[in-house]
């Protein structure tokens, strides 16, 4: 529960400031990953996907974003093994989008954004929503 964490662990932001933030967080996370859906499919992209596209530069811009959360996170007072796992996950998807087409499927299916925020309302006991 969020009320549990001491004040400097979270820089004095209160429990209604962590949810406002979190859930500001997580709509990033869902224009990053998925904001759109593919016709016909349950399946959805954002984003990251799109930008993804262009070779290399693509993933450089997209790593801003995700980079952003994970900051975010610490920011809020998240421990480091959270951010570990928040980091493996970025890593994983800007590697895996360096390879062309593959990497974008990839990337369209791992979602690391959602993955994030998603830890990051499990570390502060705040419910996750589905992805839509």
């Amino acid at each position: 529960m969020i009320t549990s964490y001491a004040p400097s662990a979270t820089h004095g932001a209160s429990a209604h400031d962590i949810r406002q933030e979190v859930a500001r967080l997580r709509r990033l996370a869902t224009l990053l990953d998925a904001a759109f859906r593919i016709p016909g499919t349950k399946a959805r992209w954002g984003l990251d996907t799109l930008i993804g596209l262009l070779p290399v530069g693509g993933t450089a811009i997209m790593l801003v974003p995700s980079l952003y959360i994970v900051w975010k996170s610490w920011h809020l007072g998240v421990g480091r093994p959270v951010l570990a796992r928040m980091l493996a996950n970025v890593l994983v998807e800007a590697a895996a989008d360096l390879v062309p087409v593959l990497g974008d499927i990839f990337d369209t299916a791992f979602k690391a954004d959602l993955r994030n925020v998603a830890l990051l309302e499990q570390h502060f006991g705040l419910s996750t929503p589905r992805t839509p």
